[in-house]
């Protein structure tokens, strides 16, 4: 089977190719766009550090990308470094206003608002966090002086960059989401995205943003310019336009303030696996991971097995069932991570995986991890929000074996379609649940509240080995399916014996609650039928749109890169 996969990857159309991987040299940078990936790479073999070349490919992302990504959004930064062999986590998710309130996103008459009326408005933009965090970890492990790492963003913003075939199928896709008309929306977007003739911008157009230039001039000055002054004030004044204006004020902003925080991590295998804490759902990532390992052993066939992909989605519905009950902002409320990871709750989930005969129930419901935490237990409804895929996510590794893996999202396409000082604005508060209540009447975690995160499945992950040295990187877009894109990744290098190439190439599965999608174009008759007759509900997928950026450290040493064909990823190796 896994030939055949790999097969149907070299012929998929409508993507950028499948790119070869690299192997070797002393530092990497993996990413999803050409131009940030050369921004990277430049910064490296200037001397400079993995954080160095984070704030310049993200600088860049937000104009070549800016459907996924940008510094009117936020993230999650996973670090590793080398020379104390230790990894931190810094959380740049966004902040609701302090005027937000768990009935935000309600009708008068207490119904949800439509998704797309929530998303294009000035309610959904939270405080971006993207720079706040940037900075912080640039304080810690920068090299190079901060105002040298947004020449190749300013550079492409004046000069003009040319429209590639993902952002132009992007703009054709969902162009009917975006505001025309003021009645709609603020219209900037719309005149960004499309030429004279109302068309979207066509694949290699010259793009110039001198907004965005002038934006990138402010930051290299002074980062605080996105949370105080004109550029503060200008993203203030996006979301206050109608329809649907939002309360977000500068005070909101002025206090933000990115987070310092210690990764959670897991053994797996022989393995330190590690990721950002709530409110990331990277934990989801991790209780896959212990579930698997307590639960019946892989066949030898690995990717090959109808088997070992079944006991994959199994263990993803029980990770995905707890996630949507227990996962939110733990400044707020209190996440069960203790007893979610503990080895008696995970032999109890685990003990429900088979080889033979999977349970099937239509909507696997949450455990009860409470039992097994130091934490009271809290009783929470089980959240139902949406986590669209505007998102992305890359690697670098720098000549002294310092790592991040970083994952960066405006929430949806184009975010909330506001703009402002050439910047596309987050829609995460989206991510709220819309509810504050289930059907059941529980309170629901992922409410909404004032200073409150929402929950995120960003979930940018490093591997290290049993004596600390780095082994792995990896992450992706997608919104809630990133937990099962990154760990497809872990699984398919670190159990199934795959190049990190191999991994990400494999056809994406996502089993959450009561469907299994199965990635149709990559994957063969043998696995949908085999899940199929299994008793499993199969959906063939042609969405699964990933964006993994993976590093991988070989037993000699070698530094080998993969990256998505689904999107426009590339990789540069720098030499020693």
């Amino acid at each position: 089977m896994k030939g055949l996969m790999v097969f149907a990857a070299l012929l998929m159309t409508g993507c950028a190719g499948t790119p070869d991987f690299e192997r070797g040299g002393t530092a990497m940078v993996v990413s999803a766009n050409p131009l940030a990936t050369a921004a990277g790479e430049r910064i490296l073999r200037a001397g400079g550090s993995a954080v160095d070349a984070a704030v310049a490919m993200e600088a860049v992302l937000g104009l070549v990308e800016p459907q996924s990504s940008g510094f009117g959004g936020g993230g999650f930064l996973t670090y590793y470094d080398a020379g104390s062999r230790t990894v931190s986590v810094y959380d740049g998710r966004e902040t609701a206003p302090a005027a937000a309130g768990p009935r935000m996103f309600l009708n008068e008459d207490g119904s949800r608002f439509k998704f797309f009326d929530a998303k294009n408005s000035g309610l959904s933009t939270g405080v971006p966090g993207m720079v706040s965090m940037l900075t912080l970890a640039h304080d810690d492990h920068g090299q190079l002086p901060w105002l040298r790492l947004f020449d190749d963003a300013i550079a492409h913003a004046q000069n003009g960059f040319a429209v590639s075939p993902r952002m132009h199928a992007t703009i054709k896709r969902f162009r009917k989401h975006i505001p025309s008309k003021v009645a709609d929306g603020p219209v900037d977007a719309w005149n960004y995205l499309m030429d004279d003739a109302g068309e979207p911008l066509a694949a290699g157009h010259l793009l110039k943003n001198a907004a965005y230039a002038e934006s990138m001039r402010q930051l290299a000055g002074n980062p605080r310019a996105i949370y105080e002054g004109d550029l503060a004030a200008s993203i203030v004044a996006a979301t206050r336009q109608s329809p649907r204006a939002g309360a977000l004020k500068l005070s909101d902003l002025k206090r933000y303030e990115a987070r310092r925080q210690q990764p959670l991590c897991v053994t797996y295998r022989s393995h330190s696996v590690c990721g950002p804490p709530p409110a990331s759902s990277w934990l989801s990532v991790a209780m896959i991971l212990k579930t698997l390992e307590a639960g019946p052993s892989f066949a030898p066939g690995g990717a090959d097995s109808v088997r070992n992909w079944s006991l994959f989605a199994q263990a993803q519905r029980l990770a995905y069932a707890d996630r949507d009950q227990f996962v939110a902002d733990d400044a707020f409320v209190t996440v069960p991570v203790t007893g979610l990871l503990s080895p008696e709750y995970t032999a109890l989930r685990a003990a429900t995986l088979s080889d033979t005969q999977p349970v099937l129930d239509d909507d696997v419901t949450a455990g009860d991890p409470w039992a097994f935490d130091r934490s009271a237990a809290v009783e929470y409804g089980r959240d139902d929000s949406f986590d669209a895929a505007g998102t992305t996510h890359f690697v670098v590794v720098d000549a002294k074996g310092n790592v991040v893996s970083l994952t960066a999202s405006v929430e949806s396409i184009f975010g909330s379609t506001r703009m402002a000082g050439g910047m596309f604005l987050n829609n995460q508060l989206t991510d709220f649940s819309f509810k504050p209540v289930d059907a059941d009447g529980e309170l629901i975690a992922n409410r909404a509240d004032a200073g409150k995160r929402p929950r995120s499945s960003m979930s940018p992950t490093i591997v290290l080995d049993a004596k600390g040295e780095f082994v792995m990187a990896t992450g992706s877009p997608g919104g809630s399916s990133i937990i099962a894109y990154t760990a497809k990744t872990l699984v398919g290098v670190l159990d199934w014996g795959l190049s990190p190439q191999e991994a990400v190439n494999l056809p994406n599965v996502v089993a959450r609650r009561g469907k299994v999608r199965v990635e149709a174009s990559r994957a063969d008759a043998a696995l949908v039928e085999g899940l199929q007759n299994l008793g499993f509900n199969v959906k063939e997928s042609s969405g699964e749109n990933s964006g993994l950026s993976v590093v991988y450290r070989d037993q000699a040493g070698h530094l080998v890169g993969a990256a998505d064909p689904r999107r426009e990823g590339t990789i540069a190796t720098v030499a020693p």
